[in-house]
């Protein structure tokens, strides 16, 4: 073979033997490029666990505790103390921000959430037990209001008066959208905030501010607030104004809540519920506002869980505003006090601007009048006894025992209380499908008993096809009991007693009609007061018609002011209340000699 091509031959082998020694080492590098990562991801791996333990250790500080199922951290900052709920947002960036001064590194999103995890485990655990506030609290009789300013400062009301705190004794917790309070002054007056609302009536005035007390007291039960009125009343104004002076949030006034769990949601993070622009409050956002005002338990199926529970129990105070009265089933009607505001004429108008400067000039010193008052509710309480305990009598009683600071007259308030309860009682009457059917077949009547499908059908009769074709009319008779039973306390104030039970294996209705202090709609039966029950004429006033009766109700109220809650409490022991007795009424004696 020719010298050349042996060279060639050689050449050729070289290279293909350094082709083969590259793919070799291409494979060798491809196959350990998993290693590699693999050692990569254990470094990372390594350095998260490292910054977790770092982060647990620099919050080891910080007071870790528990409320309920929720845990929390309390730590120093700037020379006061704040508390945070372990894994918000605010506290993980104080563990972040701690770790940065320490390091001048940034610490992984999987060390944070590993260290929070292990921190709550500490708060649960290892930490006691302590209760938590949204904006009020109570403690050793005393109230406390958080301030919610970068001072986390709190006024302390007590019997003596009020005082701003800057280290509470109570544990504050501030949930998102919570804005801060002005600092309380002295020397102001309640006075000066009706200047700036459309409230013309002396009774809702008095009303409102009834309510504002109760709204900074720890417990309740609460009013429910319903403001109606047409369009351009300012209800919305009224309802933001009189949140901000003690409760402002971000989200002053929400819509309607589409389910329990998102009341419970707004229950949580703030202390007032304020509801706008209602048009009709359904039965199940009824019953629930009913729950939250004098206190119950709500729970919901909690976010990312199998079968755990989020449980909220507790009270709040509530306002609604719509164009119609947006309370009209009877049960929320007996918790609320019902604000009607005139229309605005153009003259009286302002600037939403000129209005909130004017309000915030005066906000200070507004807040302060309406902390004397609660001292002076504080200082009071013990000594106050209502002639008759109403519906929401804890709530009487805190306003009568507020008054001497209120600016009203003695005994005002209990005034403007009966007649917006007698109003509530018509509105309740009013509301319901049966109420007038009902009234209509008593008339000429003084008792009636039968079964609920005996008065289905007579109340049928009486109503009209029109009526009992509608939505609302009770279909079965069952319902019609329910019904009934729900509006018992409205028709024993207007002069009629119902009374459901069981004889003789058969359930059976029973209606009863009697005079009534207080009745807007009762007449006088015959069998007992000689009277032809069924005329429209009444033999003490035969001028004054049963209809004029029905509109000046409230009116007649203000004469006998105690008689609505006399009613009341006299009939709360049993369903029938049959009077047959002459001791039955001695208690009319007494109240209204």
């Amino acid at each position: 073979m020719p010298t050349k091509n042996r060279l060639n031959t050689v050449k050729n082998t070289e290279h293909n033997e350094l082709n083969s020694s590259t793919s070799r080492k291409t494979r060798e590098r491809k196959t350990k490029k998993p290693d590699r990562d693999s050692s990569k991801k254990g470094r990372e791996s390594e350095r998260g666990e490292s910054q977790a333990t770092m982060l647990v250790a620099l919050a080891g500080n910080a007071e870790m505790f528990h409320d309920g199922d929720d845990t929390f951290a309390r730590i120093e900052n700037n020379g006061h103390r704040e508390t945070w709920r372990i894994g918000a947002k605010a506290f993980s960036s104080w563990l972040q921000s701690k770790f940065w001064m320490l390091n001048q590194t940034v610490p992984s999103s999987q060390a944070v959430q590993d260290a929070i995890g292990v921190l709550r485990g500490k708060a649960m655990f290892e930490g006691g037990q302590k209760t938590t506030a949204v904006r009020v609290a109570g403690l050793d009789g005393c109230i406390w209001l958080d301030l919610a300013n970068e001072s986390w400062q709190a006024v302390k009301v007590d019997a003596s008066g009020w005082h701003v705190v800057n280290n509470p004794e109570v544990v504050f917790v501030r949930p998102r959208g919570m804005l801060p309070l002005p600092a309380p002054e002295r020397g102001g007056s309640l006075n000066e905030l009706r200047a700036l609302l459309n409230v013309e009536s002396d009774d809702d005035w008095i009303l409102i501010l009834g309510w504002l007390v109760a709204a900074i007291c720890p417990s309740g039960p609460y009013p429910v607030l319903s403001v109606n009125g047409e369009q351009g009343s300012a209800k919305s104004t009224l309802c933001r104004v009189l949140r901000a002076l003690v409760d402002p949030n971000e989200a002053a006034l929400r819509s309607a809540t589409r389910d329990e769990r998102d009341l419970v949601i707004a229950s949580t993070n703030g202390r007032i519920v304020a509801l706008e622009n209602l048009s009709k409050i359904p039965d199940w956002l009824s019953d629930a506002l009913c729950r939250l005002a004098t206190g119950g338990g709500f729970g919901t199926r909690q976010l990312y869980t199998d079968g755990e529970e989020k449980l909220f129990s507790g009270q709040r105070p509530i306002m609604l505003n719509g164009i119609t009265e947006t309370a009209t089933r009877s049960d929320l009607l007996d918790r609320a006090l019902c604000i009607s505001l005139p229309a605005i004429p153009d003259s009286r108008r302002t600037t939403e601007s000129d209005l909130w400067a004017r309000f915030e000039s005066i906000r200070g010193r507004v807040l302060g009048a309406l902390l004397d008052a609660v001292s002076q509710a504080i200082s009071a309480m013990p000594d106050v006894h209502l002639p008759s305990m109403p519906r929401m009598a804890d709530f009487a009683k805190l306003i009568v025992a507020a008054e001497p600071k209120l600016p009203c007259e003695p005994g005002a308030f209990l005034l403007a209380y009966q007649r917006n309860r007698a109003s509530a009682n018509e509105s309740a009457i009013e509301s319901s499908v049966l109420s007038g059917p009902l009234l209509d077949f008593m008339k000429g009547r003084c008792d009636w008993r039968g079964t609920a499908t005996e008065l289905k059908d007579a109340l049928g009769e009486q109503a009209g096809n029109r009526v009992t074709k509608g939505k609302d009319w009770p279909k079965r008779p069952h319902q019609l009991a329910g019904e009934l039973r729900r509006i018992a306390p409205n028709l024993r104030r207007a002069g009629i007693e119902v009374e459901t039970g069981k004889s003789g294996g058969s359930r059976f209705v029973s209606l009863t009609r009697g005079s009534t202090p207080n009745s807007a709609f009762g007449v006088q039966c015959a069998h007992a007061h000689g009277t032809t029950g069924d005329s429209e004429k009444q033999e003490d006033d035969p001028g004054r018609t049963l209809e004029r009766q029905r509109n000046s109700s409230a009116q007649d109220l203000g004469r006998n002011s105690r008689s609505l809650d006399a009613v009341d409490a006299a009939g709360a022991d049993s369903q029938l209340y049959s009077g047959e007795d002459p001791d039955d009424f001695r208690w009319v004696d007494e109240e209204f000699p």
